[in-house]
């Protein structure tokens, strides 16, 4: 599987006021909270558009935005729930991939590169990016196999422990990749944004003031 050529793709929802990031809500409004979204997508879109990867996607449960990149391909989502979304999303794009959310804006384009590299290293089928709540921030397969999601509780303190489990059920040999933080909750958004201050979101909460 040297030979891997993976679609990176960005699954996300349209950054919208009640729609986005309502955990952060309170202390934030909904229009703040939407507003950290959209630059937690923008960040994770630009990281995605600095590599090199021959194709890129998002998967998109809304409508695209003047915070969509040109060279993006654009799929909707379909099914209920994440888990079936991401089966969707698989299907859809219907080769290698590599799929990250828009929760991690602090991803870089060299993270990205990195795990495309071992997703196509020999003896590699699968990479998974846990997450330091329980969840996973990436997940990459060989083969665009929808099977991938059954029966994998999404949102949980255990869904990446799940979605390991999945993987060896499917016989599928998965290198983990480093665990990155997730937002989720507004002390996640400052945190985050301590960690990467360099970013449209860190500008944005700042903006927001303490």
């Amino acid at each position: 599987m040297a030979n891997v050529s993976a679609t990176l793709v960005v699954i996300a929802k349209e950054p919208l006021p009640g729609r986005v990031k309502t955990r952060l809500c309170p202390p934030l409004e909904p229009e703040h909270a939407a507003a950290l979204a959209e630059a937690a997508l923008a960040d994770t879109l630009d990281a995605v558009a600095s590599t090199d990867a021959p194709r890129r996607a998002l998967v998109l449960d809304g409508s695209p935005g003047p915070w969509l990149p040109a060279g993006f391909d654009v799929i909707a989502q379909r099914g209920d729930g994440l888990a079936g979304r991401l089966a969707n999303a698989t299907r859809d794009v219907g080769e290698a991939l590599l799929i990250v959310g828009m929760d991690t804006p602090q991803v870089t384009g060299a993270l990205l590169a990195d795990a495309l590299r071992t997703l196509a290293e020999p003896g590699v089928d699968a990479v998974l990016g846990p997450t330091s709540d329980g969840g996973y921030w990436t997940i990459g397969l060989c083969d665009p196999d929808p099977a991938v999601f059954d029966d994998v509780p999404m949102s949980t303190a255990g869904t990446g422990a799940a979605q390991r489990d999945r993987l060896e059920q499917l016989g599928l040999r998965t290198v983990e990749l480093g665990v990155l933080r997730d937002v989720d909750t507004y002390e996640d958004a400052v945190a985050v944004a301590a960690l990467a201050p360099w970013t449209r979101f860190a500008a944005a909460l700042d903006r927001l003031g303490p």
